[in-house]
């Protein structure tokens, strides 16, 4: 990359971040917004119940996040030679495209439909968008740089998501569609203007790409993240129900409960990014015991509104911890596919958004109420700190196995993996 002015880097990295800010917008306002979409779409299970009625809405959550599952490692594959600026527009154009569809969609199968494509470049554009940012902060700045796309959408959950929610409530949840449609129109022009071309990562190719995927390493972490994370969307997808119908306050306090939700995914994703570039072990280890401290500690406090938003801040930090230590975990799986490990980061991530939307649902639906999903999260999230130590202990074991001994001269390329403090 040619050297670059400051402000243009700095002009650069905020454009990427924007990106991250709309996709936070398209991801978790639909959290906010689920009784109304289940009202307007939904009404003949809402007047019977509405309960089935926010459970069904919930699929909005959970095939966005199918969404995801489906396009990041497609994407990948099939974009290994694109240069990763001209990828990042194509992505932020399927977006507008796919959010611009969820605001007219006619009923609820069609906005299924539509959240569906919204969410196939999710996982690609944080891939690529973070590997952008690394390469713009400099060398060993791999989770950095995914912290500082990550950055965006904490700050839709500050700012973006609790006044695009009651946008939603006080005029219709179309029009919250159709304001962030506008944000990713106004992310694409600004990447095209400032952020500067990069090539695809040297020697790419789809068969390099998709041969990260017989790496079992790959498939642990991308199981570490898809269990252990799915505890927070669990409580994140139905946290408007919560605020209203254990905590008994109205719907407008439902934006400022999104507030510090965000707060707390500020402060857990600065932290993260920081913690995870110089002791990654520690950071996931720490990150998901943190998580099940948080979701125990919500389901027995949020009857109050006290409890209610401090809850919710910690279930924002703690889930956001983890994120970049993840993210950066799979790029050094697949060392030589970078934007597939990315990607399969994305995809794992929101796996555990549908798996936690979905079993949040069936939980509701089946009439254990509204905080039985935290402590269903935190056991989720147990077996996701079981799978961490079980994957660092065959990380161990493999670095032993391949250990030099005083017979045989080993040199650093014939060793597959990273030692075991690296990881």
């Amino acid at each position: 990359m040619p050297p670059l002015t400051a402000t243009r880097r700095r002009a650069a990295l905020i454009a990427l971040a924007m990106g991250g800010f709309a996709v936070g917008l398209t991801e978790f306002v639909p959290m906010g917004l689920l009784p109304d979409i289940a009202r307007g779409l939904l009404p003949g299970t809402y007047a019977h119940s509405s309960a089935h009625a926010n459970s069904d809405a919930g699929w909005v959550v959970s095939v966005y996040a199918l969404g995801v599952v489906a396009g990041a490692p497609t994407i990948a594959a099939l974009s290994a030679r694109v240069a990763r600026k001209r990828l990042v527009l194509g992505l932020l154009v399927l977006f507008v495209v796919g959010t611009l569809a969820s605001a007219v969609a006619p009923n609820f199968a069609l906005l299924l439909l539509a959240r569906f494509v919204a969410g196939l470049p999710h996982g690609a554009y944080f891939g690529a968008a973070g590997m952008l940012a690394a390469n713009l902060l400099g060398p060993g700045s791999q989770a950095k740089g995914f912290a500082v796309v990550l950055s965006g959408l904490t700050t839709a959950n500050v700012v973006g998501v609790p006044l695009i929610t009651g946008l939603g409530q006080s005029t219709g949840w179309r029009s919250a569609y159709l304001a962030i449609a506008a944000v990713f129109l106004l992310t694409l022009l600004a990447v095209r203007a400032v952020v500067p071309e990069a090539p695809a990562h040297p020697g790419g190719s789809p068969r390099s790409e998709l041969a990260a995927l017989r790496a079992p390493r790959v498939w642990l972490a991308a199981a570490v993240a898809a269990i252990g994370f799915s505890g927070f969307f669990a409580v994140d997808s139905y946290i408007a129900p919560i605020t209203t119908q254990v905590t008994g306050l109205s719907s407008a306090a439902v934006p400022w409960v999104l507030v510090a939700v965000g707060l707390g995914m500020t402060v857990g994703n600065a932290a993260g990014g920081w913690c995870a570039d110089r002791q990654l072990r520690r950071s996931l280890m720490a990150g998901f015991l943190g998580i099940i401290a948080a979701l125990v500690v919500f389901a027995l406090i949020a009857h109050t509104t006290a409890g209610l938003f401090a809850g919710a801040f910690l279930v924002g930090a703690t889930g956001l911890f983890v994120g970049p230590a993840m993210q950066a975990r799979l790029i050094a799986a697949a060392p030589r596919a970078q934007l597939m490990g990315a990607a399969v980061n994305q995809s794992a991530m929101n796996t555990a958004n549908s798996l936690g939307a979905a079993i949040g649902g069936l939980a509701i639906a089946g009439g254990l109420g509204y905080l039985a999903p935290s402590w269903l999260g935190a056991g989720l999230a147990a077996v996701g700190c079981v799978l961490t130590a079980a994957a660092f202990a065959a990380d161990d074991r493999t670095a032993r196995n391949h250990r030099p001994t005083n017979n045989t001269a080993t040199t650093p390329a014939e060793i597959p993996v990273p030692s075991a403090d690296s990881l």
